[in-house]
């Protein structure tokens, strides 16, 4: 599976995001990502800017909850230049905006409220939601499976696996927090994961401590 660093603690980007970013050089990250919330959008232009000098995949999570926020997040993440946009469910927005060489888009599947973020509604419906998110032309989904209210996280998983199909690229995003659930998430189905906070909290391995080497330690629980 793909490990998506993501620059965030609390659901927004961490200040000091550079800072942190370059410190973990040279440690293998290919993918690499952050909140449309936290600091100024110099700053986010700057960030898409070195992880892709460095050869990384950046990406861009959208945590705004109205309709009218999702909007203004999703025509924003087409100016910063990154290679993916997660989250929002605003789907022909997006395709419509990202189209001509811009990100690819990866909706929420579910039902999301709140921030941080929860996800509600069933299997079922998340099974629904990613089959038309693949009809109507996006790789894949950001799922919050870990946030979820009405159902079991790795049905969740499963569901959006059968959605999606064998093609779809299936993101797990928020909350995993060991070896174990990464292993858990990707006999469920799990193309790739996501993890900030955990990291920043040092609550990934135990007794290491700093991003660089709690980093180090995801990269190992997945063989890279």
């Amino acid at each position: 599976m793909d490990f998506i660093f993501m620059l965030t603690h609390h659901d927004k980007t961490v200040q000091n995001c550079l800072d942190v970013y370059d410190s973990l050089a040279g440690i293998g990250l290919r993918h690499v990502g952050f909140k449309d919330v936290g600091v100024d959008k110099a700053t986010l232009k700057e960030l898409t800017r070195r992880i892709k000098a460095d050869g990384s995949i950046a990406y861009v999570e959208v945590v705004s909850q109205t309709p009218e926020t999702i909007r203004q997040s999703i025509t924003a993440s087409a100016e910063l230049g990154v290679d993916r946009v997660l989250g929002g469910q605003d789907i022909k927005l997006a395709m419509a905006t990202f189209k001509d060489g811009g990100p690819t888009y990866y909706p929420f599947p579910g039902r999301p409220t709140g921030h941080p973020t929860k996800l509600g509604g069933t299997a079922a419906e998340v099974e629904n939601d990613c089959r038309d998110a693949i009809g109507s032309g996006c790789p894949g989904v950001d799922l919050l499976a870990y946030r979820a209210t009405e159902a079991d996280p790795l049905d969740l998983i499963r569901a959006a696996r059968r959605g999606l199909g064998d093609k779809g690229y299936l993101i797990v995003a928020g909350s995993i927090d060991s070896p174990e659930r990464i292993k858990a998430v990707a006999a469920a189905g799990a193309n790739a994961f996501t993890i900030g906070s955990a990291v920043f909290e040092n609550a990934f391995a135990q007794g290491v401590k700093g991003v660089r080497d709690q980093c180090k330690a995801v990269l190992r629980a997945v063989g890279t």
